[in-house]
């Protein structure tokens, strides 16, 4: 039987190369170039608040197709953001009332979290899923055990799991708040199509940031309890 080294060793050897994602390219195509389309082109003299809003559309929905193909598999994430950005193109060209886009948005990050909480009680947890994409939970579960702490790192992951679903239900708060503060108009509007590229580009700072640092300090916790209770280095659980 190959020891605890020797299965870390080959890991490194026969894991796929995967390439990390762009952070620069994935903020550029999902909030910058959407925000500037739809706040200085949205107007009669340029493309008009339909055309805008669906160039503005094209970029986060050709990156998600883009990343699919490239990674081969969507996650449930990536899967329900995508299926938010088509909520937001159908909301606006069929011009439906701005409630619709408050709901969606609020609605989105909601689900998420009752998800995630939901699924700590069936055979696939989602925060497997989600962590399983930066660290080897397979490994780390070896070591645990072979340190005597058999199915101490599952109580960890679920303590995880409803840490996670708290962030989603903090974003569905941040969501709301920025959408009845932000949204103006009606959809099939300019000037909805100009508020809603204002909303995009301050989700990033307002949402997507504070869920890093939650995320963060989620993955920050899972890494001490790790070093507490196995003898493995950190970049030995990092998936490369």
């Amino acid at each position: 039987m190959l020891s605890l080294k020797e299965r870390k060793s080959m890991n490194t050897q026969t894991a796929p190369n995967k390439k990390q994602e762009n952070s620069f390219l994935n903020i550029t195509l999902n909030v910058i170039i959407p925000s500037v389309i739809l706040t200085k082109f949205s107007s009669d003299e340029h493309l008009g608040q339909v055309y805008s809003l669906i160039l503005a559309l094209s970029f986060p929905i050709g990156y998600g197709i883009y990343d699919y193909l490239k990674q081969g598999k969507i996650n449930f994430f990536s899967g329900l953001g995508l299926f938010s950005v088509i909520m937001t193109g159908g909301i606006g060209l069929f011009n439906l009332n701005r409630d619709w886009m408050v709901a969606k948005e609020t609605g989105i990050p909601l689900l998420m979290g009752i998800a995630v909480i939901i699924s700590q009680f069936t055979s696939k947890p989602l925060v497997k899923t989600f962590l399983g994409q930066m660290i080897n939970l397979e490994l780390i579960n070896e070591s645990f055990a072979k340190n005597g702490h058999s199915g101490l790192f599952a109580k960890n992951l679920k303590i995880a799991s409803f840490c996670l679903g708290g962030t989603f239900f903090i974003s569905a708060l941040l969501n709301y708040i920025l959408a009845i503060k932000i949204l103006v108009g009606e959809p099939g509007t300019v000037e909805f199509n100009e508020s809603l590229g204002k909303m995009t580009a301050l989700s990033f700072p307002v949402i997507s940031v504070p869920m890093v640092i939650m995320v963060g300090l989620i993955i920050t916790y899972l890494i001490m309890t790790i070093k507490k209770n196995t003898d493995l280095e950190i970049e030995s659980i990092l998936k490369q």
